[in-house]
């Protein structure tokens, strides 16, 4: 009985230390897979951050704030977007138009929309670039190069 007792003290001291600590490349988890539908990785990019949402003496006031990183001057830049309410439900379909965007520059836009309420808006859909104009940019980078961030608790994005 003492013998087996001693075995079995073995056997489990062995077992232990074969699943003692792995080593640390064994540990470390498999990088991110690049997901195309984000859009590119690096390269130039249009930004599109919606700032803010307000009430205004007409409806809504939406202020974006966009940065045109792209490799030319757009002489004009136009988006439709997609109003969601308070369920989920498209309100309304719209156009905004930025206009021009200079390379390299920083721009402040606001759109008063008509009759829409901030409060009950629970997400803003870029559905598509209606316009997209330069002489050194294909008219699908401004959707291809398209970065949309959110200071608001409405949900933005494409």
């Amino acid at each position: 009985m003492k013998r087996s007792m001693a075995s079995l003290r073995l056997l489990t001291s062995t077992l232990a230390m074969s699943l003692g600590p792995a080593p640390a490349w064994a540990q470390s988890a498999p990088a991110p897979a690049a997901n195309p539908a984000s859009g590119p990785a690096q390269g130039p990019v249009l930004s599109l951050e919606l700032n803010a949402a307000q009430p205004s003496e007409k409806g809504c006031r939406l202020t974006f704030v966009v940065n045109n990183a792209l490799s030319a001057d757009l002489s004009k830049a136009a988006f439709e977007i997609a109003l969601f309410n308070e369920v989920g439900v498209v309100d309304r379909l719209t156009v905004l138009d930025f206009k021009d965007l200079p390379a390299g520059k920083t721009k402040v836009t606001r759109f008063d929309l008509a009759g829409a309420d901030c409060g009950k808006l629970s997400r803003v859909l870029i559905n598509s670039a209606t316009e997209c104009a330069s002489a050194g940019v294909e008219p699908a980078a401004c959707m291809l190069g398209l970065k949309t961030s959110t200071k608001t608790a409405i949900a933005f994005g494409v």
